[in-house]
Parts: structure tokens; C-alpha cells; sequence
């Protein structure tokens, strides 16, 4: 079966028997989040750094602590992922494709919103998305922005890219920003040395794709923020998605749709 008409149940199973590959382009239809779990010491923190940073850290859920599955996602937070990254001080110390034995009692899980979301959107509005063409993860990128501080987090805006053909930049613009809850219209648009990006054939996270004549690349705030955050400020313990590597939840995509 097709990997995109697959549903949620589905693509978990598959994920909780160790399928491992970034989520892009699975389940047709069904909205896809990120994964960040602090210890419940940090939920009001986290939840006032996505309240100052809305953007980058839309929350479409929370889990009570030590949960491991919310109203949007019936599966298994700690198995039925693709991949998660376990944090030590601030350090990513592994990256795990379960974490029952790492899940803590205090975990408070947030479903952070995520772009794959609306890039069923953007293909039917005729705007390519290269990742999806050539079968990769999307890039990401940690970018020279600073995100607002929020008690002990503070860290650097993280985007993920997607070039687009200079005469389809305002239909993508136009389209994503109908999608405020998964990160909206993109954040910056052309000149990547203008937010601190130096090369984008080397991102921070996923795979480089091209960008090829005639096309602009398009930056959105992307839902792997609160990880850098989790770098920059030294918390702890966090677990959180492997990036690219999402929660595919109960939820369509045009649940997240304003028209």
C-alpha cells in the first residue's frame, strides 16, 4: 500500500515494529505534529515560550504528565513515532527509534504543529515541494533569529525550506497562510544570509535539496524550535521527535484550515 493512503493507525503500527523514515507525504489527509516531552517543572515555561513564540511553536496538544498518548493522538507517544532524540543538559545524547525505557513519570507531552500539514495544500494549488518529489526529509535550518524568552528557554528560530518558483511564491505564501495552526505563511522569503543561513546545501537537520534557476527558497518557522530551545537553555531531560520523523495524529488537515 502506498505509504500516502495509509491512516494513522496504520503508519503507527508500522512505526511501533520499527519502520524507520521521515513522515513527509504519509496519510493523505491527516495532520502530522511535533513531539516535545520536558518534565512537568517545564510545561509552564514550554507553554509560555510557544504563547511568545506562536509561529514556530503552535501547540495542538498536551498530555497530563506521564502520559504517552492525548486527544489528538490515540497511539503510543513512545513507540508509534519513526524516531525520537533523547536530551541530557541540553545535549542530544541518542537518537532512539522507541523510548518506553526513557519516558519519566513527570513527562508532560506537547503536540507542536507541523508544514507537512499543509503541503497536500500546496501540491493541489500547483506549488511543487521538492523534498516530496525526490523522496528525502525536508531541510531545517537553526537560523540567526532569536525566539522570545520564556523563563528558562530561550533559543534560535528554526525553519524548514522549500524552494518555490518565483511566479508560484505568492500562491504559496497565500496557501500555507491559511493554515495558521501548522506554522502559516513562511516567516522569511529569499536571502538566507539574511537570517543567518550561510549555505543551504548543508542543513541542521534533514536533507539538502536544490534550488533551481528561476525558483526562491521560502522559509517557514518550523516545529523543531522548542529543540534548539532545549540545546540553548541546558535543560535536563527532554525527549523529543526526531526531526522530520513525526507524530501522525487523529486529526485532518483540514481541521487546521481558516478560511
Amino acid at each position: 500500500m502506498d505509504v500516502a493512503d495509509l491512516s494513522p493507525a496504520q503508519a503507527r503500527e508500522r512505526f511501533r515494529a520499527g519502520e524507520r523514515v521521515p513522515t513527509a507525504g504519509w496519510c493523505r489527509g491527516w495532520a502530522q505534529a511535533n513531539l516535545i516531552a520536558v518534565p512537568k517543572g517545564l510545561r509552564y515555561d514550554l507553554l509560555l515560550f510557544a504563547h511568545h513564540n506562536p509561529q514556530a511553536c503552535p501547540v495542538l496538544d498536551v498530555g497530563e504528565p506521564g502520559a504517552w498518548s492525548t486527544a489528538l493522538f490515540a497511539g503510543d507517544l513512545r513507540t508509534d513515532l519513526p524516531g525520537y532524540r533523547l536530551y541530557h543538559d541540553g545535549v542530544p545524547v541518542a537518537d532512539l527509534g522507541e523510548v518506553v525505557a526513557e519516558w519519566r513519570a513527570d513527562l508532560v507531552p506537547f503536540l507542536i504543529g507541523c508544514s507537512f500539514t499543509f503541503e497536500r495544500a500546496l501540491l493541489a494549488a500547483g506549488v511543487p515541494v521538492r523534498h516530496l518529489e525526490l523522496g528525502v526529509n525536508v531541510p531545517m535550518y537553526v537560523t540567526s533569529v532569536p525566539c522570545a524568552t520564556a523563563g528558562s528557554l530561550s533559543g534560535p528560530l528554526v525553519v524548514s525550506m522549500r524552494p518555490v518558483p518565483e511566479e508560484l511564491v505568492k500562491t504559496a505564501v497565500e496557501v500555507s497562510g491559511r493554515y495558521p495552526l501548522v506554522h502559516g505563511a513562511p516567516v522569511h522569503v529569499g536571502a538566507p544570509e539574511a537570517i543567518g543561513i550561510r549555505d543551504l546545501a548543508r542543513p541542521d537537520f534533514g536533507d539538502p535539496v536544490e534550488v533551481r534557476a528561476g525558483e526562491v527558497p521560502l522559509f517557514w518557522a518550523c516545529g523543531v524550535t522548542p529543540q534548539a530551545a532545549i540545546m540553548a537553555s541546558g535543560i535536563e531531560y527532554a525527549i523529543g521527535h526526531l526531526p522530520g520523523h513525526m507524530a501522525i495524529m487523529d486529526a485532518r488537515d483540514d481541521d487546521y484550515l481558516v478560511t
